[in-house]
């Protein structure tokens, strides 16, 4: 079906949000499909847990059909405003679990089995704990940004408009980011090479 002479794929993001709060299900299962490794992404690298993730990303789109209506496009894009629902379901969803504490000697093993599959194991341990105590030992403000960059794959606008910061502070702090994190790591890299 083609909605204003264009197929539904290649409507703009906000007709197909307003396609979907019509209840048309196949502008619907067009705008799940065009966000869904998105909104997965973010959610599943807030709980580190897969089938949870796929729970918030169900209530993401949920919530964004039944409150598409009050959608603003000044307040930022669509991704945007979508990235923020489904952060925020998952951060209520790791608030409401009862904290495990942990010792501090198992901290290192619980962050290295974040992200990886069997076959990464062996070769991304190291490398993996390298860059983790790296991006650590940034300055927050350049942390979250190299991480919304890296991970959630946003870029320096989606990074502006969800931090509510200037384009160009968002920009340099993903620069001066990558930068510490090239004079942390290089020299560890030449050391191997």
């Amino acid at each position: 079906m083609r909605r204003l002479g264009l197929p539904i794929g290649r409507l703009s993001d906000e007709a197909l949000l307003a396609g979907m709060a019509t209840g048309d299900p196949e502008v619907a299962l067009a705008f799940v499909r065009r966000f869904q490794r998105m909104v997965f992404g973010i959610a599943v690298a807030v709980v580190d847990d897969p089938q949870l993730a796929e729970d918030i990303a169900q209530q993401t789109f949920e919530r964004a059909w039944r409150h598409a209506q009050v959608y603003d496009s000044r307040r930022g894009s669509v991704k945007t405003w979508l990235g923020v629902i489904a952060h925020n379901l998952a951060i209520d969803v790791v608030r409401a679990r009862k904290a495990t504490p942990v010792a501090p000697e198992d901290l290192d093993a619980l962050l290295g089995v974040v992200s990886r599959t069997p076959e990464q194991w062996a070769l991304a341990d190291e490398a993996a704990s390298r860059m983790r105590a790296a991006v650590a030992g940034l300055p927050r403000e350049q942390g979250r940004a190299v991480v919304m960059a890296g991970i959630y794959g946003m870029t320096a606008r989606q990074i502006s408009e969800f931090e509510g910061i200037p384009l160009g502070t968002a920009k340099t702090r993903i620069r001066a980011a990558m930068g510490k994190l090239r004079t942390v790591l290089e020299p560890e890299r030449a050391d191997h090479d």
